[in-house]
């Protein structure tokens, strides 16, 4: 999943809900249950994500929506092996890259 924002200190709900194309509930939802989110809240106690937020959230993301975890499936998963995990999201993510960028070559020619 390629994600469009800015580069910001910090991000608002909306940003990154538009970003993942899904709810803000849903993101608040996934905020409440997964631990290793945790947005600042500003003054009026609007959640601001940083980029580490951002790149959990697209771990979430690919272990719920693309891999098909249950809650409790992904929640175990990283919790089990959180760094593991995040490394080979990672992979996964430059690696899709790299294929975009071939697949551009390859429709140029």
């Amino acid at each position: 999943m390629d994600i469009e924002l800015p580069e910001k200190l910090y991000y608002s709900i909306g940003e990154v809900a538009t970003a993942f194309d899904v709810n803000q509930s849903l993101i608040r939802f996934w905020n409440k249950e997964f631990d290793i989110l945790k947005p600042k809240k500003n003054a009026k106690g609007n959640r601001m994500f940083t980029p580490e937020d951002i790149r959990n959230l697209k771990l979430i993301y690919h272990l719920v929506k693309e891999r098909g975890f249950t809650l409790d499936g992904a929640k175990a998963h990283l919790k089990d092996n959180k760094k593991k995990a995040l490394d080979k999201y990672d992979i996964i993510a430059k690696l899709e890259a790299v294929k975009a960028e071939l697949v551009a070559i390859k429709n140029a020619i």
